[in-house]
């Protein structure tokens, strides 16, 4: 069982930078992939980035590319999110997921469905 707790978000303008964190405990994580997910109001939760815990091989949306850089620290077994220039299309609430296989390629990684534990996530508002 691995528990996930993610704190960070809160509202900010546009062309601002947030760090979100994702505090994980219970089972390693060295054998698994992790991932942030964001899900808009009324839409379905949608990638954003992911993780291979052990090699640190990274994988983006689109729609963040070039302005987001996910990361990992093995000792404190947490994972971030920092996220600049941010526009009001990245406002949701921000999920921390884990549990994904790390051999599984890359397309299905960006599914929530292959994931198996998940945060309570952290709410993220970006004003005009």
């Amino acid at each position: 069982q691995v528990q996930l707790a993610e704190s960070g978000g809160g509202l900010v303008q546009a062309g601002d930078s947030l760090r979100l964190s994702c505090a994980a405990s219970g089972r390693t994580l060295s054998a698994s992939t992790m991932g942030w997910f964001r899900q808009a109001p009324g839409k379905e939760r949608t990638f954003v980035a992911f993780i291979r815990w052990s090699t640190g091989s990274t994988r983006y949306a689109d729609s963040v590319k070039g302005r987001t850089t996910i990361s990992r620290d093995n000792g404190k077994n947490t994972l971030y999110l920092e996220v600049n220039n941010l526009k009001p299309e990245d406002t949701g609430v921000y999920y921390c997921a884990a549990g994904a296989g790390l051999g599984l390629p890359s397309e299905l990684l960006q599914r929530p469905s292959r994931y198996s534990y998940w945060g309570q996530g952290t709410q993220v508002t970006v004003s005009s």
